[in-house]
């Protein structure tokens, strides 16, 4: 898409790259990376896992929304969301229009990439089971909002940005 809005808006579970790839992506573009989490944090003086445990995750998800909103109205580079934003049927309003890359991980990548020893407020813990669970829970609501899918098993962040980079181009 061009016009307003990000030049790509990479979306996935936790331990996909999204935030490594995203760098990659804008150093090779020459444009900024912005996390919507990152906003969140900023904006609220404390980490998402505080939000989880004191507002709840509704709380934390309408939070999410409006980062979102925000920086797709005023963002023109890379942009990463959070793992759990396409939960909030908002969210995912929003994204129509924009060009979305999916980057999917398997489970033992997620698990390996994520580690066991986490600060992940959905990952208490049986870690592994957790994430398989969030990672059949959210694929299908992925895919639904992605304009294309990049999987990340077993390749570079390098090579995942490239596939970005080529998937992105082939639709400008």
């Amino acid at each position: 898409m061009s016009g307003p809005g990000p030049r790509v808006v990479l979306v996935g579970p936790m331990g996909a790259g999204k935030t490594t790839v995203g760098e990659l992506l804008a150093a090779r573009w020459g444009v900024q990376v912005r996390d919507t989490d990152a906003d969140i944090v900023a904006a609220q003086g404390k980490e998402i896992s505080e939000i989880f445990v004191d507002d709840g995750e509704a709380a934390f998800r309408a939070l999410e929304r409006d980062a979102v909103a925000q920086a797709l109205a005023e963002h023109d580079g890379v942009l990463s969301l959070g793992g759990g934003a396409v939960l909030d049927p908002g969210t995912r309003d929003l994204l129509a229009g924009h060009t979305v890359a999916f980057l999917s991980v398997g489970l033992t990548d997620a698990v390996k990439r994520v580690g066991l020893g986490t600060s992940r407020p959905l990952l208490m813990g049986n870690v592994r089971g957790r994430i398989k669970a969030l990672l059949d829970e959210r694929t299908p609501v992925y895919t639904s909002v992605a304009s294309f899918t990049v999987d990340t098993d077993g390749r570079t962040p390098d090579e995942v940005a490239d596939q970005v980079a080529d998937e992105v181009a082939a639709r400008a």
